[in-house]
């Protein structure tokens, strides 16, 4: 494990005074309990702290960007963009679900591929960072590894409404979501599906779960309207 751990650190950019903390973070209440550590085992309490550290950095970061946004839009923004399927989405651009320990019931049951478990291990990476280097060096990791994403993370935590509205202002009709193929055992799904306009389509996307798949597919159609020569 330590050799996955020194990995880790190479991608993130930051190497852990006390190792300890790093390995706490990243295991999983199913490991826990599996080596009786106890609930003060896993890295609930951990991530508990990095969800406030994540909160404060990201308020200042849309209180700086955003000068002429009032408070409660401020405030939904803030909620897009730290909600469990975009911490997921930014955690993955840096592999961080292969470093996270699980007991053998929930690896088996495709935990490791969980958006829940996935922002729950940022979180907790987050608090363990700032408890290791302090807060500079916890608002460094997600200004890096968060908010540097942050358009993407828009795009993607709320894409079937981004593209609806993209649509609407152009005056066409509603687009349309059909799911083209579902592979795999009930514990780990994979569905494809299609976002169709008027018979054309804008964006495939897949995903374990059917909203996911949708998500997925209405942020391809998104990027391609925005930009269509990329």
């Amino acid at each position: 494990m330590q050799t996955k751990l020194e990995e880790l650190q190479k991608k993130i950019g930051y190497h852990f005074k006390d190792q300890d903390l790093l390995l706490h973070a990243m295991t999983h209440s199913s490991s826990a309990n599996e080596k009786h550590l106890g609930k003060l085992g896993s890295n609930e309490r951990l991530e508990f702290l990095g969800d406030a550290v994540l909160e404060l950095v990201s308020s200042e970061y849309l209180y700086r960007k955003y000068p002429e946004i009032p408070e409660g839009k401020l405030t939904k923004k803030r909620a897009s963009m730290v909600c469990e399927p975009s911490l997921a989405f930014c955690a993955r651009q840096f592999d961080l679900q292969r470093f996270i320990l699980l007991g053998k019931g929930e690896e088996m049951t495709g935990g490791r591929k969980r958006d829940s478990i996935v922002s729950d291990a940022t979180e907790a990476l987050i608090g363990a960072i700032y408890l290791d280097g302090g807060f500079s060096a916890a608002s460094s990791f997600i200004r890096s590894f968060i908010l540097d994403n942050v358009v993407e993370m828009e795009i993607f935590s709320d894409s079937k409404t981004i593209l609806q509205e993209i649509v609407q202002e152009s005056g066409n009709s509603t687009v349309e979501y059909s799911l083209v193929d579902e592979q795999g055992p009930d514990h780990d799904k994979r569905f494809t599906v299609h976002v169709m306009l008027e018979g054309q389509l804008l964006g495939e996307g897949i995903g374990h779960t059917k909203k996911a798949a949708e998500q997925a597919a209405a942020a391809k159609a998104v990027k391609a309207l925005k930009d269509p020569d990329r």
